[in-house]
């Protein structure tokens, strides 16, 4: 499959890199169901600033449609759709089954299908597989192959790119296995691990994100404990870093398309098969209340400080599930948002990377388009932007009233500079 041409299913955070490095090499098509968004990419324009006109430019080999029969001739097609939990936090594996459906309308005999989106063990063979037969009329095994590589993307990061990143492949049988390592050797430098099937390369993904789930959800605990007996957190993590082996976690809130939702993959497979997964339960319950402890952090240290919280203005800095980036799925600083306008105040939501009118779709919040100079009775610096530093303590202390507090949840600045933090 040397010369195969490769379609790249869903152009989000996971597929447009893909589609990119593909595209320098060989014939490459990517295919998205939303038309403005290919129409802004095949102008050059990427809206999560994850990749720039340059970086398309150079992709000598690419195409970008929304036309199913466009990607019709292909023999390899990698799918990186989102798979996000639902409001009961079960997986949502909904864009996964109509892509496998849409893609067996098409499927030919020879065909490489290749997962890359974050599933729990066993989901590829028994739930896209099946769906992939029953549309193409197609045997798995004998006319058509899968594969499943697992995204390891992070958004924002300029220095941990897709190429740089060690790859975890695995195929349907030996065979596969080789042709799905050697075709992502193509593109990733970093080099691969093939592993033994695609179920080790499904289990791999979660627990990559579980484990930093639960290790932040540790640190988050300590820092509950600390702020009871009256030490700053940050001062006792750098204490114990001074040990080889500490783990350089820190406290704060876990959100994102990752970290937050991938646990829940695993643990609803751990129950399917009898297994009541407690430890990461335990973390998942810890980190997804922090948004509503630190908003009831705020308000009491407010109170400390003579400071009336009902109709008082508070500015929230950074709505993104992280630093210097767009992204704002499953974002937990709307946790804190909720909560503070539970004590009826009156929160403005300021973040120099979200497009006002996502956040609008999404959260039903009207991000400001500045902050307003001597208004706010709190401040929390939510997101480290990059912005959000350079500005400065006193730039952002302008924002505040007379009398106002500015709680950082990032450690952005020195304790010294604030008048609370995790």
């Amino acid at each position: 499959m040397k010369n195969s041409k490769i379609a790249i299913v869903g152009l989000g955070y996971v597929g447009l890199p893909l589609a990119i490095e593909f595209g320098k090499i060989r014939h490459t098509i990517g295919y998205d169901i939303n038309n403005d968004k290919v129409a802004e990419l095949v102008g050059g324009i990427d809206k999560t600033l994850e990749i720039t006109s340059e970086d398309i430019n150079s992709a000598s080999f690419l195409s970008f449609t929304s036309n199913l029969d466009a990607i019709a001739d292909c023999s390899i097609y990698i799918v990186t759709v989102p798979t996000p939990i639902d409001k009961n936090k079960q997986p949502d594996l909904s864009f996964l089954i109509k892509s496998s459906s849409m893609l067996g309308s098409i499927l030919k005999e020879k065909n490489l299908v290749i997962f890359e989106s974050t599933v729990y063990p066993g989901a590829t063979e028994e739930i896209c597989v099946p769906i992939l037969e029953k549309e193409s009329g197609l045997t798995f095994n004998k006319d058509f192959f899968c594969g499943y590589s697992p995204e390891r993307i992070n958004p924002g990061d300029k220095k941990n790119t897709i190429t740089n990143i060690k790859k975890v492949t695995s195929g349907s049988t030996p065979e596969i296995a080789e042709i799905v390592n050697n075709l992502y050797l193509e593109i990733i430098t970093a080099g691969t691990h093939q592993a033994s099937s695609i179920k080790v390369a499904e289990a791999a993904k979660v627990i990559e994100n579980t484990q930093r789930d639960v290790n932040i959800a540790l640190i988050n605990e300590l820092s509950l404990i600390f702020d009871k007996i009256g030490i700053d957190t940050e001062e006792v993590l750098i204490a114990a870093g001074t040990k080889w082996n500490f783990l350089p976690f820190l406290p704060g809130l876990v959100g994102g398309h990752c970290i937050g939702v991938d646990p829940y993959y695993l643990t609803f497979k751990a129950a399917e098969v009898g297994y009541n997964p407690e430890m990461i339960l335990a973390g998942r319950r810890l980190n997804d209340n922090m948004g509503i402890y630190i908003a009831n952090r705020v308000t009491k240290l407010m109170s400390k400080n003579k400071i009336h919280v009902v109709d008082s203005n508070v500015l929230i800095m950074g709505l993104t599930f992280k630093e210097n980036c767009t992204d704002i799925r499953n974002t937990k600083v709307i946790d804190i948002i909720s909560e503070l306008k539970s004590y009826t105040c009156n929160v403005d939501v300021y973040d120099p990377w979200v497009d006002s009118s996502i956040a609008s779709l999404d959260y039903g919040i009207d991000l400001i388009d500045k902050p307003i100079k001597q208004k706010y009775q709190a401040i929390i610096l939510a997101v480290s932007h990059s912005e959000f530093y350079e500005k400065g303590i006193a730039k952002i202390r302008s924002y505040g009233a007379d009398n106002h507090i500015i709680f950082d949840v990032k450690y952005l600045f020195n304790k010294i500079d604030t008048e609370g933090r995790l």
